[in-house]
């Protein structure tokens, strides 16, 4: 096997399917990049069983072959190359050589043999979209996703098509996230990708531009996003997810439009006196045209104050910093509103216009509950 590329589309492809290469593996083949060469064309490839990350480039080769090498060693060896044109030759041992400039690196390569076969998806579901606005739904999703393994459903966002939308939805126990966005087609699904995989995801879309399209292909055990010329193909989650629309709170007695970026600035204040041991609640009261923010735990006490617009009872509220500082992050938005119904129902975060998100936010029980009701 034998090719040549431009150093700049090796080292990107390479990298960019780098995050499916297992980074330590007891099947060393799973700890490499596989690179497919057939006449004018090299198919880089990165699959860890979970993860699989595929990109198709122009080299000029007349050969066919096949193998796979250390995906780091391999990476670092082309990222500190010069910024030239870049050969790879491979001989029947699969001793491969790697020159460009004055530079040459020679080492071994293995067998595609031990190399797993990455799953075809027989495409049973298909959706396409701009690529900037999955990524959006992504970046606003993925921060509720749950890090306990112990619930596998809960570790992914569920994917859902009714009615002419696609719902993302993410819930960890303490927070909801729900984005939804207008699509095509008649067709309707539902599965949950994991967040690991949307994670890789979110970082692959932002090298693209927003006028890119996003294929999404899913099978009953896989699921395929095609963009910018990568394939990523990943597991989908087994069981069922939750009712997350019983979930959302339809009534309120309070109202509350506030700035985001205010709101979000007193949190972090008061979260001063808040860490990893500590992690009281933060108290808000909403009355009176105004939010009092306050926290106390054995290292002080903290009261801040900021302006908002109330319609409704006054409400008095508890709540953890950083699932509402999550919130107010993903929202995006410089004005929000929150629905309160209850200092012990959830805490619902609306954007000021339309109703494209809904985040939830569990309350936290304060010291003086019991003696305020």
């Amino acid at each position: 096997m034998k090719f040549s590329c431009d150093k700049s589309t090796l080292c990107e492809a390479v990298n960019n399917v780098s995050p499916a290469v297992s980074a330590k593996s007891t099947l060393a083949a799973l700890e490499c990049v596989l690179l497919r060469c057939t006449p004018g064309k090299l198919n880089v490839i990165g699959y860890n069983l979970e993860l699989g990350i595929t990109k198709e480039i122009a080299v000029d080769s007349s050969e066919t072959g096949e193998l796979i090498l250390n995906a780091r060693l391999f990476g670092e060896i082309i990222n500190r190359m010069p910024n030239t044109e870049l050969t790879v030759s491979t001989d029947d041992k699969l001793l491969t050589v790697i020159r460009g400039g004055g530079a040459q690196f020679t080492i071994l390569g293995m067998s595609t043999e031990e190399y797993p076969e990455i799953p075809i998806v027989s495409e049973e579901k298909s959706l396409r979209m701009p690529a900037d606005v999955l990524r959006s739904m992504i970046s606003q999703t993925l921060f509720a996703v749950s890090q306990d393994a112990s619930t596998p459903v809960l570790t992914g966002t569920l994917f859902e098509k009714k009615s002419g939308f696609l719902h993302l939805v993410s819930v960890d126990g303490c927070r909801l996230a729900l984005r939804r966005e207008p699509v095509e087609g008649n067709e309707d699904f539902r599965f949950i990708v994991p967040g690991k995989t949307l994670a890789e995801l979110l970082k692959l879309l932002s090298r693209f531009s927003d006028e890119e399209e996003m294929v999404i292909r899913a099978g009953s055990r896989h699921i395929v996003f095609d963009c910018g010329g990568y394939h990523m193909i990943s597991r989908l989650l087994d069981g069922e997810f939750i009712d997350y629309n019983s979930a959302i709170p339809r009534e309120y007695k309070t109202r509350i439009q506030l700035s985001a970026r205010m709101f979000a600035e007193s949190i972090n204040r008061a979260s001063i006196i808040i860490n990893e041991k500590i992690k009281n609640p933060i108290k808000a009261v909403f009355e009176n045209g105004q939010v009092m923010i306050s926290c106390e735990t054995s290292m002080g006490k903290v009261n801040d104050a900021m302006p908002v617009e109330l319609e409704g009872e006054p409400v008095r509220i508890g709540f953890n910093n950083k699932f509402m500082t999550d919130a107010l992050k993903a929202s995006e938005q410089d004005e929000l509103v929150l629905e309160i119904n209850t200092a012990f129902s959830p805490i619902k975060i609306l954007p000021k216009e339309g109703d494209s998100f809904i985040f939830l936010v569990m309350p936290m029980r304060l010291k003086d509950d019991n003696e305020a009701h």
